[in-house]
């Protein structure tokens, strides 16, 4: 594994029953970068990432994130890591407003009762603190004009702009993207795409993205990694990649047959 790797999975395997989902996998991910995830539907992809971020627990093998062992670590212990994950479907409080749906992600004063009667005044000057940081970052990510808006009305472009917006409230080392593209229009695309280079290039964060849309990893992704039945087969340059007749057959090849 590399010497600046943020995330090392080594010898990771899952089952379920008897289908294997992930088998004696290893990647690593590069501080820094923007790293795509790529595979046919059911390469392990998804299983893989949820054991990453905590929801699934391996079967074996290792997870080290920053140096640290996490294997077995629950998605609250990694958030306080700075590790998190969006969903390809996202999850936003709906009658929030955009705005508040960024200030319920940082820890405050005022969700301590005992704070709230004993300090007040810290109560509300971290409130404060934390609206003028949400606001920066609705602004950051071009949502001013729907700041006020409640979440549930925002369209699937937007929503997905508030979940990487989360992600900049607690100042994240590294985020999971999964299918960022999903459900997104091209415009919009375009606009994620942007803040997600610039977070990169910014703020310093590192990306690992699970994406179908070859366009998005293109502008995005260097390197990618391409798993194929639970394990990875490749990995380099997508133009490089879209050349190896082993990604042919086992990706670009499936999702011609597909389209058919």
């Amino acid at each position: 594994m590399a010497d600046d790797a943020i995330i090392e999975v080594r010898n990771v395997s899952k089952h379920f029953g008897g289908l294997v989902a992930v088998d004696d996998c290893s990647l690593s991910v590069r501080r820094g970068s923007i790293t795509g995830l790529i595979g046919p539907n059911g390469a392990g992809k998804s299983t893989l990432f949820n054991i990453v971020a905590g929801t699934l627990a391996p079967d074996s093998g290792t997870i080290v994130f920053n140096g640290e062992d996490i294997t077995g670590w629950k998605p609250h212990q990694l958030f306080s890591r700075g590790l998190l994950r969006t969903f390809q479907i996202a999850h936003e409080f709906s009658h929030l407003t955009a705005v508040e749906n960024l200030m319920v992600v940082p820890p405050q004063p005022g969700e301590s009762l005992w704070k709230m009667w004993t300090s007040p005044r810290e109560v509300k000057l971290g409130e404060a603190k934390v609206r003028k940081r949400a606001l920066e970052v609705i602004e950051f990510l071009g949502l001013g004009h729907v700041r006020d808006v409640p979440a549930g009305n925002l369209s699937g472009g937007q929503k997905k702009l508030l979940e990487l917006g989360r992600t900049m409230m607690v100042e994240a080392k590294m985020v999971l993207l999964d299918e960022v593209a999903a459900g997104v229009n091209r415009t919009l695309l375009q606009d994620l795409a942007h803040n997600i280079e610039r977070a990169n290039k910014e703020l310093g964060y590192t990306f690992f993205v699970i994406e179908h849309d070859m366009d998005l990893i293109a502008r995005l992704c260097d390197p990618v990694i391409v798993m194929a039945q639970g394990t990875v087969i490749a990995e380099g340059p997508i133009a490089e990649l879209r050349q190896d007749p082993r990604i042919i057959e086992a990706y670009f090849g499936a999702a011609v047959e597909a389209a058919e």
